[in-house]
């Protein structure tokens, strides 16, 4: 179903406004590289900057582009239930295959809060669900027994999980089943993540290095760990330096210099990269010979 290097796309701004143009640029430069689908309206992509109707739009614009060559999972979830039932509704509308669910931040729900949060969404989703686990910005986590529990809802078919313990892959394939997708959301960690069972990564890296990123997914779903070893070697770095500042500041400063041209603005609260952090992507991007 998903698999392999998924970007968690930017979402490029000129003016204040989304560059339409650009994005659409961006999307097809992705696919060409190798990318196995995309994710607009993440944490990357600065969602919660966005207004609904640029929610949709950006949507729209990735799912045009995209043209049906890789599944488009729209980022849809807020922490109301309701609003997040209608952000899936609208992607569904605007053609994307799947919804990416965030764990409910800033009002901390229980984990009975959390099973009736998904399951609500899943029944009136017309997409398939991805549950994305994120604690250290939301400060809940769904635990390995909850995300059992509402797996068993057939629109809840994988999850994003950015909890940073690996040992969570080997918990959840026993707990959900082997069917059930698992996506790392730490490129850091994508090398043990799919050792253990995982199937790809909701990557930040990719939108910088898509060919290397989907070259490395190959590799591990072939089972060349050597090869992938190498590349996960070559990458380091870089996956480091995107977060040596508030993400994705550090994203697009290191789009700049492999798509000349790439708008760096970002909407605040976030600002532009540090020049430190500017220094260490630029020293990122040769080590992986982007530049």
């Amino acid at each position: 179903m998903f698999f392999g290097s998924i970007p968690a796309l930017v979402t490029p701004f000129s003016g204040g406004r989304v560059a339409e143009d650009t994005l659409q640029a961006f999307v097809e430069w992705q696919i060409s590289e190798g990318s196995d689908g995309l994710v607009p309206c993440g944490t990357t992509g600065e969602v919660a900057t966005l207004t609904s109707d640029e929610h949709r739009h950006v949507i729209a614009t990735v799912v045009e582009a995209a043209k049906g060559r890789v599944p488009v999972i729209a980022g849809t979830g807020t922490y109301s239930t309701e609003h997040s039932i209608e952000r899936t509704r609208a992607a569904a509308d605007a053609g994307a295959d799947a919804a990416l669910i965030v764990v409910p931040y800033y009002n901390k729900p229980s984990q009975a809060g959390l099973a009736a949060h998904f399951l609500a969404i899943a029944d009136a989703s017309p997409l398939p669900v991805v549950v994305y686990n994120v604690p250290s910005r939301t400060v809940a986590d769904i635990s390995v027994e909850t995300l059992a529990h509402i797996a068993k809802h057939p629109k809840i078919v994988a999850i994003k999980d950015a909890t940073g313990n690996l040992g969570r892959v080997s918990a959840q394939r026993l707990a959900c089943g082997e069917d059930f997708v698992q996506l790392s959301g730490n490129d850091d960690m994508a090398l043990g993540f799919n050792a253990m069972g995982g199937v790809g990564c909701v990557s930040v890296s990719s939108n910088i290095a898509p060919k290397l990123c989907s070259e490395f997914q190959k590799a591990t779903r072939e089972g060349r760990w050597g090869d992938a070893l190498k590349l996960q070697d070559k990458l380091y770095p870089l996956h480091a330096a995107l977060f040596t500042d508030a993400s994705p500041a550090p994203t697009k400063y290191a789009l700049s210099r492999v798509r000349p041209g790439f708008p760096t603005e970002i909407r605040l609260p976030l600002v532009e990269a540090s020049e430190s952090s500017k220094q260490a992507v630029d020293a990122a991007l040769e080590h992986a010979g982007l530049i």
